[in-house]
């Protein structure tokens, strides 16, 4: 069956009209009076067919020429608001696209201030060989991905070195090598200053001081930079040190440490603690084996005691024969006890309770006396809280052991001692290593210690691992602020020489008896780049001329006068268990050298050698536990002086007093420089030494004129502390010898020079104008020997020590 082309599914689309008598005109109403319109233009019967159906609106209602203007504009409107809208909602996915798109471009797109995204670079993993002798050329821009060894780096003619970030930190690179030379365009970059390095990187320097050959001017075990060397290493950044604001007890208590033990003591031992501060309040003995009065005058003394007091007892030898049954109950209803009341004879019972607490509050334990033995000990353990929040444990314990009785108590912090600090160290992680500065006579009380996870403790607040062995102060007393200082030693650059287990060889083993061939960072003159900040420096350093943990070696201007810029400068190292000084500046002027911890270091840690060294600034540095070393007779103790005697002239005996024991903090050879705000906190002999060059010496000498130092002003000398040094806190002296041994003088060659000193008659204090000058403040305590102090910018010296030892000052504001 076919159908019609009208149809469309059987109904009917188009419906045209038999004839045209029944066509109206357009607008037609019955019983109105249209107006004379022109007769409409012919039309196709296609048109027509077009415009009963899409017209049909048109043609059923009539409209006047304003109403159709009208209805027109309407339409306009209508199509430009739409056209609006439909451009608004294009638009806005566009921008939400391209938002898109740039984001997640952002994330992959290299920052052009991290050194390890630069695109050129080249992957490299050259693994592990300790015969491949790497040397990077130009052209060779390498990104090192993984751990390596080597035999040595050689970075010349615009070659470069990078170590490989991640945004997360999650890299971990070691690189072993025997050294790393850079020269002649050369580079080496783990991270920038605009993009701190935040995995973590090592370079281990290895090798025996026995081994191979030295290379010239840099020796072995070595980080070198020669002229146009770049170095730049950068970490993440840390707050490097600061200061206790709370005491610190050898506890980590605030009553100290408490422990108490009694070879046979009959009876009951009792022990009263406050719950706020873990103090013992009270110590009792009940014999309640003698003496019915005795366990009479134990309940009294219970139903005494306030509700919440720890009470601790421990059985000595045996209680239980007069120990009476309301004593018992009182026991059992004040202290939660169950097992006083079975108590035997010789049983070994101990209790840890609170008064007027129940059976979860109490510990207690039982054992049985059997063959003069209880078979171990009964003890009872329970952990408190302090009011300022800190955890302590009390316990008790009772045993026969050999047919003997003993019982004893012990009161110690638990889960971490929290430590109060003066600056916001969120930076410091769990796991760091920290270093408190001791406050006492003895340098020896520094401590070390490690970083617990700590969620309750506010942003002033650490935790640490270890129980502190030393007091150490964390108030001002008397308006002079006596408290220690804490720094971190953990960064997440890491450069470590790699050491052997005892000392061997040449390195001075009469003196040591452990391994000082360690690493060393020189940086030689008329080099590109150098800037460190936030590094750790392990294990570095030698008792060998020269090799120190970083050498600025005759590299005069390093400064915008020296035409560099930035100026060079180390920021937030970390040098510590080093072997020969911290850090030396050696004919080298402009170096800014600025938060900075010298840790455990052998010889004058912070050293200025030559005294020609000028205009470099030490800014917030802490140094301690600076110990004798063998270089120099200024460096020696009692033992060295004497028994090094290879540069004397004949059989001359050097006398320590005079010739040696002058190890410092800091060495300054030069007055023109500047100390602000730094921390000598624990030398052998001082703090702070200001020594007076008649001329250059070592390397120096004759290369420069007559240096007059004596003559020369003092730099800004602001805001320094010091304290527990052994035989100062400041020297003002006048210098060293600059001669070499002879018949004359067979004294060593830059041995101290006392006959150059001055010694003025105290009430004459020449000094004083020269002294107070150069000191605003200085905060200095618990110094063995000298001691002065400065208020309101005069001198008052209180014990001069004008002598044959010299000027020793020291000060506090």
């Amino acid at each position: 069956m076919q159908s019609s082309p009208d149809y469309r599914g059987g109904s009917r689309l188009f419906l045209q009209p038999q004839n045209g008598s029944n066509m109206r005109s357009p607008g037609y109403v019955p019983g109105r009076i249209v107006p004379l319109r022109p007769p409409p233009p012919p039309k196709t019967q296609a048109s027509a067919k077009f415009n009963s159906s899409g017209q049909e609106a048109h043609t059923t209602f009539g409209f006047s020429g304003d109403g159709q203007n009208n209805h027109a504009q309407v339409i306009r409107r209508r199509r430009h608001k739409n056209t609006l809208i439909c451009f608004g909602i294009v638009s806005l996915t566009f921008f939400i696209i391209l938002a898109v798109v740039l984001g997640i471009s952002s994330k992959y797109a290299p920052d052009e201030n991290c050194p390890d995204q630069n695109y050129f670079l080249r992957n490299w993993n050259p693994g592990h060989d300790a015969n491949n002798r790497v040397v990077i050329r130009k052209g060779d821009l390498l990104r090192l991905q993984s751990d390596a060894t080597v035999h040595s780096i050689t970075i010349q003619g615009g070659g470069k070195l990078v170590f490989e970030d991640d945004a997360s930190g999650s890299k971990n690179i070691t690189l072993r090598t025997r050294f790393i030379l850079i020269k002649d365009g050369g580079a080496l970059h783990i991270g920038a200053e605009k993009c701190s390095y935040k995995s973590k990187g090592k370079i281990v320097l290895y090798g025996r001081s026995d081994e191979e050959e030295a290379v010239p001017v840099f020796g072995k075990k070595f980080i070198g930079v020669s002229p146009g060397g770049t170095l730049e290493l950068h970490g993440s950044q840390k707050l490097s040190w600061t200061l206790l604001t709370k005491s610190l007890n050898s506890s980590g208590l605030p009553a100290g440490p408490y422990s108490f033990e009694r070879l046979f003591s009959r009876g009951l031992n009792v022990r009263v603690v406050d719950q706020e501060t873990a103090q013992v309040i009270v110590t009792e003995k009940f014999d309640t084996f003698s003496s019915e009065s005795e366990s009479k005058r134990l309940e009294e003394f219970i139903n005494s005691l306030p509700p919440g007091r720890i009470v601790a007892v421990a059985v000595g030898d045996s209680a239980d024969r007069k120990l009476l049954q309301e004593t018992r109950l009182t026991i059992q209803r004040l202290l939660g006890s169950n097992q006083v009341k079975g108590l035997s004879y010789r049983q070994a019972w101990a209790l840890v309770s609170v008064i007027g607490g129940t059976n979860t509050s109490c510990s207690e334990s039982t054992r049985e006396y059997e063959n003069h033995s209880t078979g171990g000990k009964a003890e009872a353990v329970k952990v408190f809280t302090t009011l300022d929040g800190q955890r302590f444990m009390v316990k008790a314990y009772s045993e026969w052991k050999l047919g003997k009785a003993f019982s004893g108590f012990s009161i110690e912090a638990v889960d971490g001692v929290v430590l109060d600090l003066m600056d916001d160290v969120r930076s410091w992680q769990p796991g760091d290593q920290i270093v408190v500065a001791s406050t006492d006579y003895s340098m020896y009380q520094a401590e070390e210690f490690t970083l617990l996870p700590c969620p309750e403790c506010n942003r002033f607040q650490i935790k640490i691992k270890e129980t502190p062995m030393y007091f150490h102060m964390g108030g001002i007393t008397e308006g002079l602020d006596m408290r220690a200082e804490v720094g971190v030693l953990t960064r997440n650059i890491v450069i470590q020489g790699e050491m052997e287990n005892a000392c061997y060889g040449n390195n001075q083993c009469q003196f040591f008896n452990f391994d000082t061939f360690g690493g060393h960072i020189k940086v030689s003159q008329n080099f590109t780049s150098v800037h460190l900040s936030n590094i750790e420096l392990k294990h570095m350093g030698q008792q060998v001329m020269g090799s120190y943990p970083v050498h600025f070696h005759l590299c005069g201007d390093v400064d915008e006068v020296g035409g560099y810029s930035p100026a060079t400068y180390l920021d937030g190292l970390s040098i510590h268990h080093s072997f020969s000084r911290c850090v030396t500046v050696h004919a080298t002027n402009g170096l800014l050298i600025k938060n900075t911890i010298g840790y455990d270091t052998l010889g004058h840690c912070f050293f200025l050698e030559d005294g020609i060294e000028q205009r470099n600034t030490l800014f917030h540095n802490l140094g301690l536990v600076t110990k004798p070393g063998t270089l120099l007779p200024t460096d020696r103790n009692n033992t060295v002086c004497t028994a090094m005697r290879e540069k004397v002239y004949g059989n001359y005996v050097p006398n320590p007093a005079t010739d040696c024991m002058a190890v410092s903090t800091f060495w300054i050879a030069n007055p023109n420089n500047h100390l602000i705000s730094n921390a000598a906190a624990g030398s052998q002999d001082a703090g702070i030494w200001y020594v007076f060059h008649k001329s250059s010496t070592g390397e120096s000498h004759r290369l420069y004129p007559d240096t007059k130092s004596e003559l020369t002003p003092f730099g800004i000398f602001y805001n320094n502390r010091v304290h527990s040094n052994f035989k100062a806190g400041l020297f003002i002296d006048k210098g060293v010898k600059t001669t070499n041994a002879s018949s004359e003088d067979p004294r060593e060659y830059l041995c101290l020079d006392n006959n150059a000193r001055f010694r003025p008659h105290v009430d004459a204090d020449p000094l004083k104008p020269r002294v107070a000058a150069i000191i605003d403040s200085l905060v200095s305590f618990k110094n063995n020997d000298h001691g002065a102090w400065v208020r309101g910018g005069d001198i008052i010296i209180i014990n001069s020590g004008f002598s044959d030892n010299g000027i020793g000052l020291t000060f506090a504001r």
